[in-house]
């Protein structure tokens, strides 16, 4: 079966997309689902190119169990918008600038993370760079939230194909 390849996208790709990067893989692991399904993100801006998460996604990551070390920033290609299945943004202002840059057949790709949290009512996961450390959990919340929510449209949009 073809590879499914979600791409998460934020400004500069050091707080929220590598968190739900870093969830979403988690919870990609956990099913089984590693040959089937691909991780990444990036940032709308180049603002901190091969550069790891910022220290506190990192630790609030941590505490919960997902470990981010890994992951390094890089800024959205064009080529990306042929090689994602989905591109979830982090916010209204990170959509638009993809819709903005994305060929016309690939618009139907983008969407907001947010659109699948099942608990949470949020239309957006804010930006926590200039939060304290309450903005890091409110992410890590959302963006749980909406990975759990994510699992369940592969679910029922894949039912042949996910375990």
């Amino acid at each position: 079966m073809k590879p499914y390849n979600v791409l998460f996208v934020c400004m500069g790709n050091i707080c929220r997309s590598p968190t739900a990067h870093g969830v979403f893989q988690s919870r990609v692991e956990a099913l089984g689902w590693d040959a089937w399904v691909t991780v990444d993100s990036a940032g709308t801006h180049n603002y901190h190119p091969n550069s790891p998460p910022d220290e506190r996604s990192q630790a609030h990551a941590a505490q919960r169990g997902y470990d981010l070390s890994a992951l390094r920033a890089r800024q959205v290609t064009g080529a990306d918008f042929e090689a994602y299945d989905l591109i979830l943004a982090m916010d209204r202002d990170n959509l638009a600038l993809l819709q903005d840059s994305c060929p016309p057949q690939h618009q139907g790709k983008l969407r907001r993370l947010t659109e699948f949290c099942q608990i949470h009512v949020a239309d957006v996961v804010p930006d926590p760079y200039y939060s304290g450390s309450n903005g890091f959990e409110h992410v890590l919340d959302l963006v749980e939230d909406a990975c759990d929510g994510l699992v369940l449209h592969l679910q029922e949009s894949f039912p042949r194909s996910t375990p």
